[in-house]
């Protein structure tokens, strides 16, 4: 799984790329994400540990994974996470805006009281 995760990273779409430079190294007010990490049989395309995040963005092919997607989320989700979906197009279009739903998730979760 990390070889295949690994292989994820090296060979990311513009949009991953895109909003891994708005995520990485804390930038977005301290929280530290990963990109394509392992989550029990899935890969993560971003996760957030210390706020139960986990961020998807979807390209056309996943009008066709619905149901596949549905139990991935479940399955993150039963473990205490949130998980946010994104389109591809969003991400590249409209930076502030998915910027702004991730922004409030993350203060979502401090007011839940995920972490001190």
């Amino acid at each position: 799984m990390n070889r295949f995760a690994r292989a994820l990273r090296k060979n990311a779409t513009d949009a991953e790329r895109h909003l891994w430079n708005e995520l990485r190294g804390r930038r977005l007010v301290g929280f530290k994400f990963r990109r394509q990490r392992p989550f029990g049989p899935y890969v993560c395309d971003f996760i957030c540990l210390e706020a139960s995040i986990v961020i998807e963005l979807d390209g056309s092919q996943h009008v066709e994974r619905s149901d596949y997607d549905e139990r991935r989320d479940a399955f993150i989700r039963s473990y205490g996470y949130r998980v946010l979906r994104f389109w591809n197009a969003d991400v590249v279009d409209r930076t502030e805006s998915v910027m702004e739903t991730i922004f409030a998730a993350l203060h979502d979760s401090r007011l839940d009281g995920r972490f001190d």
